[in-house]
């Protein structure tokens, strides 16, 4: 069971999982900056005394097949001692985990989030997250999304992790960076 020792926001730490790093199956555009970043805010976190929750998701085909080395969380992110680990198979977290029951069993409904991708699971998560009444921030470089296509037009990872935050901004979360976070 996680229990903070301070009044810190939740770190909900979705889907850092190897198959989005170089030689995966689904690799991302710089994932390995957002895990650095989202070290550093995971390593702070800790200091705090704050709770950490991983999600990891897993899949039964193509890439986070369960059991796969693609499937494990990035060694820079990887759970502690009495951290909870929530796995999830559909981008939206909260679908069919209990992860709802678990954050509010820590007593907040402060969310601070970073993961992968950007333009899937994190939008779905903290989308579902402020509808549920959470309060949530998100960490921009600690997130990072892939390349996409659609109608012929290739739009590169950078503009779409952009086009996604721009959105999450306007609505639904405070969109920093980590080094405000960490400030």
């Amino acid at each position: 069971m996680i229990e903070p020792t301070t009044s810190e926001p939740t770190l909900l730490l979705i889907d850092l999982q190897r198959d989005y790093f170089p030689g995966g199956r689904h690799p991302l555009v710089d994932p390995d900056a957002a895990a650095g970043a989202a070290a550093s805010v995971l390593a702070a976190h800790r200091q705090r005394g704050g709770a950490v929750v991983h999600v990891r998701h897993e899949s039964e085909r193509g890439f986070l097949e369960a059991g796969t080395p693609g499937a494990e969380i990035d060694a820079r992110v990887a759970p502690s001692e009495g951290e909870a680990v929530v796995v999830k198979r559909a981008p939206n977290a909260f679908v069919d985990t209990g992860l709802d029951e678990l954050l509010r069993s820590v007593g907040g409904t402060r969310l601070v989030v970073a993961g992968m991708m950007t333009s899937m699971c994190v939008d779905a998560t903290v989308r579902a997250a402020a509808d549920l009444g959470y309060d949530v921030t998100v960490v921009a470089d600690a997130c990072a999304a892939p390349d996409l296509e659609f109608g012929g037009v290739r739009v590169p990872g950078a503009s779409v992790h952009a086009a996604f935050l721009a959105a999450l901004g306007s609505a639904y979360a405070r969109v920093v960076p980590s080094s405000e976070l960490l400030a």
